[in-house]
């Protein structure tokens, strides 16, 4: 079931939102050659914390799989999602890593994902990026009321398309309030005028995860990488459908 928010529950995610947007603008500053993606996460446990909030990913548990070890999905590189923090990942000169992270305040939840460069990034890099940031304005653009996913989904995977790129298979965003993941599930391709209709209120997580070479994944555990070794670039905002322009609630 797809509810609509009150403008009290609104607020409420809004405040969660807030503390994410904090966080992935501090991280830009940290992110740098040399440090691993565990100091990383134990800096925005931390923080989160700090904030009075929760981290939502810590924990979170889905069939055949232990519990999700970290507050913060950090993937390099080939890694498109649900990378884990690891002592042994050490960020190099050149690499991308996206970082996806969620919190949860006063029962609601905030859900966001940004991409970084480490230092300098090859100008390929650097495009890939560019084609994801802007591929997640343009599906939040489509979030308006009347509408339905598959508008969203369409204008998402058309464009990356046309840019040469590949959106990753069965990866999606999808509601979010109260729960982490609610209804309806929002692909990264499909096809336009398809799917539950949009109204003003709707709380959605929209997250196109962009590869270079190909749309197919691989699997190891939680973790999932390009399937033939390339880039992937991964951004994402909790948003809230209104009657004008989407509210982006995840930003500081």
């Amino acid at each position: 079931m797809i509810y609509r928010k009150s403008p009290a529950e609104q607020e409420k995610m809004r405040a969660a939102g807030r503390v994410i947007g904090q966080l992935l603008d501090e991280l830009a500053r940290r992110i740098v050659p040399g440090i691993t993606t565990w100091d990383l996460d134990a800096f925005a446990h931390d923080f989160i914390v700090s904030k009075g909030a929760k981290p939502a990913f810590k924990g979170y548990t889905i069939p055949g799989l232990e519990p999700f070890p970290g507050t913060l999905c950090t993937s390099p590189n080939s890694g498109i999602v649900h990378g884990i923090p690891s002592k042994k990942v050490v960020l190099q000169e050149g690499d991308i890593i996206g970082i996806d992270v969620g919190a949860v305040l006063d029962g609601y939840y905030g859900d966001a994902a940004r991409t970084y460069a480490v230092g300098e990034i090859s100008p390929d890099a650097q495009k890939l990026l560019d084609v994801t940031s802007e591929a997640l304005r343009l599906g939040m653009a489509a979030a308006k009321p009347g509408n339905r996913v598959g508008d969203i989904s369409h204008v998402i995977g058309s464009y990356v398309k046309a840019q040469g790129y590949h959106v990753a298979d069965d990866l999606t965003g999808h509601g979010i309030g109260r729960q982490l993941h609610e209804e309806p599930q929002i692909p990264n391709h499909g096809n336009p005028g398809r799917g539950p209709r949009l109204q003003s209120g709707m709380a959605l997580a929209i997250e196109p995860m962009v590869n270079i070479g190909t749309n197919r994944v691989r699997e190891n555990g939680w973790e999932f990488f390009t399937a033939d070794g390339s880039l992937s670039a991964h951004f994402e905002h909790t948003i809230i459908v209104t009657d004008g322009e989407p509210r982006i609630l995840t930003q500081a």
